[in-house]
């Protein structure tokens, strides 16, 4: 089992910036990719970006590529984003996810955090 725990979540302004952090533990050397996602009320879950483990290899979503960035750190197996020029369409509550080598799906799920962007 692996367990995330994700934090750095709150309230900003359109255009401002916001870091999301998560930690995990448990079984972390069987994860291959470490992944966000956001939903917004009413609506379905969507991927925002993902990373490698092995290589730091990166992916984005189109609505959030050139304004975030998703980076990780190994030795504190943490995986951070980092949320620029933030537009209220943002306004969602972001998961962090981890996928185990060699399983093409996000196992393990963190308990969300909260990311409001006003106007």
């Amino acid at each position: 089992q692996v367990q995330l725990v994700e934090s750095g979540g709150g309230l900003v302004q359109a255009g401002g910036s916001l870091s999301l952090s998560c930690a995990a533990s448990g079984r972390t050397a069987s994860v291959s990719t470490m992944g966000w996602f956001r939903q917004a009320p009413g609506k379905e879950r969507d991927f925002v970006a993902r990373i490698r483990w092995s290589d730091g290899s990166t992916y984005y979503a189109n609505s959030v590529k050139g304004r975030f960035t998703i980076a990780r750190d190994n030795a504190k197996n943490t995986v951070y984003l980092q949320m620029n020029s933030l537009k209220p369409e943002d306004t969602a509550v972001y998961y962090c996810a981890a996928a185990p080598a060699g399983v093409p799906r996000y196992d393990y799920w963190g308990q969300g955090t909260q990311v409001t962007v006003s106007s």
